[in-house]
Order: structure tokens, then C-alpha cells, then sequence
């Protein structure tokens, strides 16, 4: 990217977003970091590239970001915004990871006619496979929502979407997604255990057996439906599992209850 980057908040998410944009070649224009907690940010210094401050008050008067990526927690969010109000220009965007915070939320904050980007990543992000949706107001120009997807790109897939009110529904999908498939890591051991394996014998085959099972399902060109048949051999152990798992009680009603309730939570925090 040919244009410097403003990244508020250097955090879990907010630091493996930055190592994407440095491995990607990114930001070599140069990268201004605000974050007040000098050892989350340590590993970064003697790179040329990222300038550390620990308020905004430090970044140079004269400077004008391309894009200013807010990766705070949201309940920190009003304290961060109030001296960005300089940012705001044509040229720069502002482009949000912080869940729950809508785009009528900054544009009260920053003005109407701030470019502003609601994005929702989730923490295998942190790995280089997150997935991040993105929704941008109708500020935001063409240019400057590539370059929020590139950002967005170095740290897995981004998508954007049509309508803000989606972005709720990503949240009950890929935002709290994570925590499904670490419980069901969970509830796959605590299974096996019950049958009789150690527990760490147990949990060893559910961890390799879900990751092995995403690789596979990431490169594959089926879809899931077909490869979860092409485990099942009719009348074998897989198909009795699933009889249970697919009854009208199993796993669809549960988890149509569960991402309903993300939704409605994610609804409830944007206010």
C-alpha cells in the first residue's frame, strides 16, 4: 500500500493485523501505532516501517493516513475516536474490527461525512484464517474500499456485504463461530472420555480430527454435504452417530436457537 496507515489499539487482533500488512509488503509506507501498553507492541520495535506512540497526541501534525484501522474494545471505543477527529478528511477512511459498533455510531462521532468501514474478523485471524465481513457507508469510494479488503485479506478472507443489519448475522455465524467449534472439540473429548479413552488420548484425536477436517473441507471443491457422505457408509458407525446428530432433536435446533441468540445479543450491543 503506497499510503501510510493510522492503527488505533495493538491488541491480540489489532497486532496479528499489523504482522499480515508488514509480511504482505502493506505497509511500507509506514505504519503510525497508538498503544498505550508498551509490551504488546515490543516486537515491533526497530522496524523502520511502524512509528509506536502511545496516544495520538505523539503522531505528527502533518500527517494524513490513507486508511486509520480502529482495533480497540468496543467499551474504550468513545475515549479513542475523540482526538481522531482530525483524521477525518476525503483521502482517509476509518475502517472498525470492533464488534457492535455501527456506522450511525462513528459517523455520530466523527461527522456525516466520514468514510467509514464496519468490519466483523474473528480470531483465527490471529493464524492467517480469520474471515472478515465488511460493510462500508456510502462515503467510502471505490479505491478506498479496495484497500480496506487488502487489509482486511492479509489475515484471511474478506467479504463484503450488502446490508449493515448482515453483519449481525455474521456475528452469530464466523464472529462467535470460533467458540462452536472449540466446544465441540470439547464435547468430542469429554464423549470419548465417557467411552473410555484418557482424557488426553481423547482430546488429542478431537483437536487433529477437527483441524484435519477443516484443511480437508478448505481444499476440497464439495461441498460439506457430500464430504459428511462420503464418511457415511450406510449402516456403518458414522451413519449410527448421525441418526442421532441429524434427528429432528439433534444439532440443527440447537444451533438455530444458539446463532439466534448471537444475533439477537448483537443487535441488543449496537443499540
Amino acid at each position: 500500500m503506497a499510503s501510510p496507515l493510522l492503527l488505533v489499539g495493538c491488541g491480540k487482533m489489532g497486532g496479528a493485523m499489523l504482522d499480515g500488512w508488514l509480511a504482505g509488503g502493506m505497509a511500507d509506507a509506514g505504519v503510525e501505532v497508538i498503544e498505550p501498553m508498551a509490551d504488546a507492541v515490543s516486537r515491533y520495535t526497530g522496524d523502520a516501517r511502524v512509528n509506536l506512540r502511545t496516544s495520538v497526541d505523539e503522531v505528527p501534525a502533518d500527517f494524513t493516513p490513507a486508511i486509520v484501522i480502529l482495533a480497540v474494545k468496543p467499551q474504550t471505543m468513545d475515549d479513542a475516536l475523540e482526538p481522531l477527529g482530525r483524521f477525518v478528511a476525503p483521502g482517509t477512511a476509518f475502517l472498525s474490527i470492533a464488534a457492535g459498533k455501527t456506522v450511525r455510531y462513528f459517523e455520530s462521532h466523527l461527522g456525516g461525512e466520514a468514510a467509514i468501514v464496519r468490519s466483523m474478523p474473528n480470531t483465527p485471524a490471529a493464524v492467517g484464517r480469520g474471515v472478515t465481513a465488511y460493510y462500508s457507508n456510502a462515503n467510502v469510494d471505490a479505491d478506498q474500499s479496495d484497500a480496506c479488503a487488502a487489509l482486511l485479506a492479509a489475515v484471511g478472507e474478506a467479504l463484503p456485504v450488502q446490508d449493515e443489519e448482515w453483519l449481525d448475522w455474521v456475528t452469530a455465524v464466523s464472529g462467535s463461530g470460533p467458540a462452536y467449534i472449540f466446544l465441540l472439540i470439547e464435547a468430542m473429548a469429554s464423549a470419548g472420555t465417557k467411552l473410555g479413552l484418557p482424557a488426553d488420548v481423547a482430546m488429542k484425536l478431537a483437536r487433529a480430527t477437527v483441524i484435519g477436517s477443516g484443511e480437508l473441507a478448505r481444499q476440497s471443491s464439495e461441498e460439506a454435504s457430500q464430504l459428511r457422505k462420503n464418511v457415511t457408509s450406510p449402516g456403518g458407525t458414522t451413519a449410527a452417530a448421525l441418526e442421532v446428530l441429524m434427528a429432528d432433536d439433534g444439532i440443527q435446533p440447537v444451533f438455530d436457537r444458539a446463532l439466534a441468540a448471537a444475533a439477537r445479543r448483537s443487535t441488543e450491543l449496537a443499540g
